[in-house]
Protein backbone atom coordinates (compact mmCIF):
# COMPACT_ATOMS: atom_id res chain seq x y z
CA UNK A 1 0.00 0.00 0.00
CA UNK A 2 1.53 3.33 -1.04
CA UNK A 3 0.30 7.04 -0.11
CA UNK A 4 1.86 10.14 -0.82
CA UNK A 5 3.95 9.69 -3.71
CA UNK A 6 5.24 12.78 -5.72
CA UNK A 7 6.06 12.14 -8.51
CA UNK A 8 7.34 15.49 -10.48
CA UNK A 9 7.34 18.80 -8.42
CA UNK A 10 8.38 21.65 -10.05
CA UNK A 11 7.50 25.55 -8.95
CA UNK A 12 3.57 25.46 -9.22
CA UNK A 13 2.92 21.78 -10.43
CA UNK A 14 2.60 18.45 -8.53
CA UNK A 15 1.63 15.25 -9.91
CA UNK A 16 1.20 13.18 -6.89
CA UNK A 17 -0.23 9.93 -6.32
CA UNK A 18 -2.33 10.19 -3.67
CA UNK A 19 -3.22 7.00 -2.49
CA UNK A 20 -3.26 3.20 -3.20
CA UNK A 21 -6.10 1.95 -1.66
CA UNK A 22 -6.20 -1.39 0.77
CA UNK A 23 -8.23 -3.99 -0.70
CA UNK A 24 -9.84 -4.75 2.29
CA UNK A 25 -11.30 -0.84 1.97
CA UNK A 26 -14.21 -2.11 -0.14
CA UNK A 27 -13.12 -6.27 0.06
CA UNK A 28 -12.01 -5.28 -3.96
CA UNK A 29 -8.80 -4.84 -5.86
CA UNK A 30 -6.19 -1.93 -4.91
CA UNK A 31 -6.69 1.18 -6.64
CA UNK A 32 -4.61 4.42 -7.37
CA UNK A 33 -5.93 7.92 -6.98
CA UNK A 34 -4.14 10.89 -8.37
CA UNK A 35 -3.83 14.62 -7.81
CA UNK A 36 -2.28 17.32 -10.12
CA UNK A 37 -1.98 20.45 -8.90
CA UNK A 38 -1.24 23.66 -10.57
CA UNK A 39 -1.30 27.53 -9.55
CA UNK A 40 -3.44 26.39 -6.02
CA UNK A 41 -5.93 24.45 -7.89
CA UNK A 42 -6.50 20.35 -7.54
CA UNK A 43 -7.53 17.91 -10.58
CA UNK A 44 -8.06 14.63 -9.13
CA UNK A 45 -8.18 11.19 -11.45
CA UNK A 46 -10.24 8.43 -10.69
CA UNK A 47 -11.00 9.46 -7.34
CA UNK A 48 -12.41 5.65 -6.31
CA UNK A 49 -15.36 4.05 -4.65
CA UNK A 50 -17.19 5.25 -1.88
CA UNK A 51 -15.14 2.91 0.79
CA UNK A 52 -11.97 4.32 0.34
CA UNK A 53 -13.00 8.06 -0.08
CA UNK A 54 -12.15 8.50 3.57
CA UNK A 55 -9.06 7.45 3.14
CA UNK A 56 -8.32 9.49 -0.27
CA UNK A 57 -9.51 12.63 1.75
CA UNK A 58 -7.29 12.30 4.44
CA UNK A 59 -4.27 12.18 2.08
CA UNK A 60 -5.55 14.98 0.12
CA UNK A 61 -6.23 17.43 2.71
CA UNK A 62 -1.83 17.22 3.59
CA UNK A 63 -2.29 19.46 -0.08
CA UNK A 64 -5.27 21.35 -0.81
CA UNK A 65 -8.71 22.08 0.26
CA UNK A 66 -11.62 20.38 -1.23
CA UNK A 67 -13.09 24.06 -2.26
CA UNK A 68 -10.03 23.78 -4.21
CA UNK A 69 -10.52 21.06 -6.50
CA UNK A 70 -10.89 22.63 -9.48
CA UNK A 71 -11.47 19.20 -11.97
CA UNK A 72 -12.76 15.63 -11.27
CA UNK A 73 -12.06 13.28 -14.00
CA UNK A 74 -13.21 9.97 -14.27
CA UNK A 75 -11.46 7.40 -17.13
CA UNK A 76 -14.75 5.12 -17.36
CA UNK A 77 -17.70 4.22 -15.69
CA UNK A 78 -16.19 1.45 -13.09
CA UNK A 79 -17.93 1.45 -9.38
CA UNK A 80 -14.18 1.51 -8.25
CA UNK A 81 -13.81 5.08 -9.92
CA UNK A 82 -17.11 6.33 -9.73
CA UNK A 83 -18.86 4.85 -6.26
CA UNK A 84 -17.52 7.96 -4.21
CA UNK A 85 -18.21 10.84 -6.86
CA UNK A 86 -21.49 11.70 -5.07
CA UNK A 87 -19.50 12.41 -1.78
CA UNK A 88 -16.94 14.08 -3.58
CA UNK A 89 -19.34 16.35 -5.35
CA UNK A 90 -21.08 17.69 -1.99
CA UNK A 91 -17.40 18.37 -1.00
CA UNK A 92 -16.42 20.23 -4.46
CA UNK A 93 -17.84 22.26 -6.96
CA UNK A 94 -15.41 20.84 -9.25
CA UNK A 95 -16.46 20.37 -12.90
CA UNK A 96 -16.46 16.53 -13.75
CA UNK A 97 -15.14 15.00 -17.15
CA UNK A 98 -15.94 12.15 -18.38
CA UNK A 99 -16.53 10.04 -22.08
CA UNK A 100 -19.90 11.58 -23.54
CA UNK A 101 -20.92 7.86 -24.11
CA UNK A 102 -21.14 7.28 -20.13
CA UNK A 103 -22.23 10.32 -18.82
CA UNK A 104 -25.96 9.61 -19.13
CA UNK A 105 -25.58 6.37 -17.30
CA UNK A 106 -23.91 7.76 -14.60
CA UNK A 107 -27.28 8.79 -12.41
CA UNK A 108 -27.41 5.04 -11.91
CA UNK A 109 -25.20 6.13 -9.32
CA UNK A 110 -27.52 8.18 -7.57
CA UNK A 111 -25.73 11.25 -8.43
CA UNK A 112 -27.60 14.36 -9.23
CA UNK A 113 -26.49 17.79 -10.93
CA UNK A 114 -25.59 16.41 -13.96
CA UNK A 115 -25.17 19.89 -15.41
CA UNK A 116 -21.72 20.22 -13.83
CA UNK A 117 -20.42 17.14 -16.07
CA UNK A 118 -18.15 17.73 -18.99
CA UNK A 119 -18.68 14.78 -22.33
CA UNK A 120 -15.23 14.44 -23.62
CA UNK A 121 -15.63 13.25 -27.38
CA UNK A 122 -14.62 10.07 -28.67
CA UNK A 123 -11.76 11.44 -30.79
CA UNK A 124 -10.01 13.05 -27.45
CA UNK A 125 -9.18 16.35 -26.97
CA UNK A 126 -7.49 19.48 -25.06
CA UNK A 127 -9.08 21.44 -22.31
CA UNK A 128 -7.50 24.32 -20.40
CA UNK A 129 -9.24 24.61 -16.55
CA UNK A 130 -9.37 27.58 -14.65
CA UNK A 131 -6.38 27.51 -13.36
CA UNK A 132 -4.30 27.54 -16.75
CA UNK A 133 -3.71 23.94 -16.77
CA UNK A 134 -4.26 22.20 -19.93
CA UNK A 135 -4.86 18.23 -20.04
CA UNK A 136 -4.91 16.17 -23.09
CA UNK A 137 -7.38 13.90 -22.88
CA UNK A 138 -6.74 10.29 -24.68
CA UNK A 139 -8.87 7.74 -25.94
CA UNK A 140 -8.22 4.42 -25.12
CA UNK A 141 -11.58 2.54 -26.04
CA UNK A 142 -12.73 -0.89 -25.30
CA UNK A 143 -9.10 -0.83 -22.77
CA UNK A 144 -11.44 -2.16 -21.31
CA UNK A 145 -14.39 0.19 -21.85
CA UNK A 146 -15.69 1.03 -25.23
CA UNK A 147 -15.24 4.92 -23.54
CA UNK A 148 -12.23 4.71 -21.44
CA UNK A 149 -10.27 7.95 -21.71
CA UNK A 150 -6.73 8.86 -20.72
CA UNK A 151 -5.23 11.86 -19.26
CA UNK A 152 -1.86 12.81 -20.53
CA UNK A 153 -0.41 16.17 -18.54
CA UNK A 154 2.32 17.28 -20.98
CA UNK A 155 3.91 19.23 -17.60
CA UNK A 156 4.79 16.34 -15.79
CA UNK A 157 4.71 14.27 -18.50
CA UNK A 158 3.11 11.78 -17.18
CA UNK A 159 0.24 9.64 -19.22
CA UNK A 160 -2.50 8.36 -16.24
CA UNK A 161 -3.97 5.47 -18.20
CA UNK A 162 -6.54 4.07 -16.41
CA UNK A 163 -7.16 0.48 -16.70
CA UNK A 164 -4.10 0.00 -18.87
CA UNK A 165 -0.84 -0.81 -17.69
CA UNK A 166 -2.74 -2.38 -14.37
CA UNK A 167 -1.49 -4.78 -12.65
CA UNK A 168 -2.39 -7.25 -9.30
CA UNK A 169 0.83 -7.20 -7.38
CA UNK A 170 0.90 -9.64 -4.31
CA UNK A 171 1.09 -6.91 -0.53
CA UNK A 172 4.80 -7.49 0.49
CA UNK A 173 4.84 -5.98 4.07
CA UNK A 174 8.99 -5.84 3.67
CA UNK A 175 8.85 -3.97 0.54
CA UNK A 176 9.43 0.04 0.23
CA UNK A 177 6.31 1.52 0.18
CA UNK A 178 7.68 4.50 -1.79
CA UNK A 179 8.81 2.69 -4.79
CA UNK A 180 6.01 2.77 -7.03
CA UNK A 181 7.84 1.46 -10.27
CA UNK A 182 8.31 -1.46 -11.56
CA UNK A 183 11.79 -2.14 -12.26
CA UNK A 184 12.36 -5.53 -14.38
CA UNK A 185 9.33 -5.99 -16.96
CA UNK A 186 10.04 -9.65 -17.42
CA UNK A 187 9.92 -10.18 -13.42
CA UNK A 188 6.41 -8.03 -13.59
CA UNK A 189 4.77 -9.78 -16.40
CA UNK A 190 2.82 -12.31 -14.30
CA UNK A 191 1.51 -9.84 -12.12
CA UNK A 192 -0.34 -7.91 -15.39
CA UNK A 193 -0.55 -10.48 -18.57
CA UNK A 194 -3.68 -12.18 -17.26
CA UNK A 195 -5.62 -9.03 -16.77
CA UNK A 196 -4.77 -7.54 -20.04
CA UNK A 197 -4.90 -10.78 -21.98
CA UNK A 198 -9.23 -11.36 -20.52
CA UNK A 199 -9.80 -7.88 -20.21
CA UNK A 200 -8.93 -5.57 -23.10
CA UNK A 201 -11.22 -6.42 -26.17
CA UNK A 202 -8.60 -6.91 -28.71
CA UNK A 203 -4.59 -6.56 -29.47
CA UNK A 204 -6.44 -3.45 -32.54
CA UNK A 205 -7.68 -1.45 -29.72
CA UNK A 206 -4.52 -1.68 -28.02
CA UNK A 207 -2.28 -1.30 -31.27
CA UNK A 208 -4.18 2.03 -31.47
CA UNK A 209 -3.90 2.89 -27.95
CA UNK A 210 0.35 2.55 -28.40
CA UNK A 211 0.40 4.01 -31.49
CA UNK A 212 -1.26 7.44 -30.17
CA UNK A 213 0.84 7.20 -26.72
CA UNK A 214 4.14 7.15 -28.54
CA UNK A 215 3.51 10.19 -30.70
CA UNK A 216 3.31 11.66 -26.88
CA UNK A 217 6.61 12.55 -25.18
CA UNK A 218 5.83 10.40 -22.16
CA UNK A 219 8.05 9.91 -18.87
CA UNK A 220 5.53 8.15 -16.88
CA UNK A 221 2.55 5.73 -17.06
CA UNK A 222 0.64 5.82 -14.31
CA UNK A 223 -2.12 2.91 -14.32
CA UNK A 224 -5.13 2.85 -12.12
CA UNK A 225 -3.94 -0.43 -10.69
CA UNK A 226 -0.54 -1.38 -9.66
CA UNK A 227 3.09 -0.02 -10.56
CA UNK A 228 4.47 2.19 -12.51
CA UNK A 229 6.31 2.38 -15.89
CA UNK A 230 8.87 4.69 -16.65
CA UNK A 231 12.61 4.55 -18.43
CA UNK A 232 13.10 1.01 -19.96
CA UNK A 233 9.83 -0.60 -18.41
CA UNK A 234 7.83 1.92 -20.16
CA UNK A 235 9.34 0.99 -23.62
CA UNK A 236 9.23 -2.76 -22.88
CA UNK A 237 5.41 -2.06 -21.58
CA UNK A 238 4.49 -0.45 -24.77
CA UNK A 239 6.56 -3.14 -27.37
CA UNK A 240 4.46 -5.83 -25.29
CA UNK A 241 1.18 -5.07 -25.52
CA UNK A 242 1.60 -3.77 -29.27
CA UNK A 243 1.89 -7.35 -29.82
CA UNK A 244 -0.42 -9.01 -27.20
CA UNK A 245 -3.56 -11.34 -28.28
CA UNK A 246 -6.01 -10.61 -25.99
CA UNK A 247 -9.91 -10.53 -25.49
CA UNK A 248 -12.00 -11.35 -29.06
CA UNK A 249 -8.55 -12.05 -30.92
CA UNK A 250 -8.69 -15.67 -28.05
CA UNK A 251 -12.24 -16.38 -28.79
CA UNK A 252 -12.15 -20.10 -30.39
CA UNK A 253 -14.61 -19.95 -33.10
CA UNK A 254 -16.93 -23.52 -34.42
Amino acid sequence: MHNNITLFNAESHRFILLNESDPSDEDGIPSNQYLILHNGKGTLLDPGGFGVMPQVLNVMLQYIQPQDIEAIVLSHQDPDIVGGLSSWMKLTSAKIYVSRIWRRFLPHYGITHMQRFVDIPDDGCNITLNSGLTLTFVPAHFLHSPGQINVYDPLSKILFSGDVGASLVPLDENADNSDVFAHNFSTHLQFTEGFHKRYMASNRALRHWVQQVRKLDVDIIAPQHGLLYRGQVKDEFLDWLYDLPCGSDLLELD
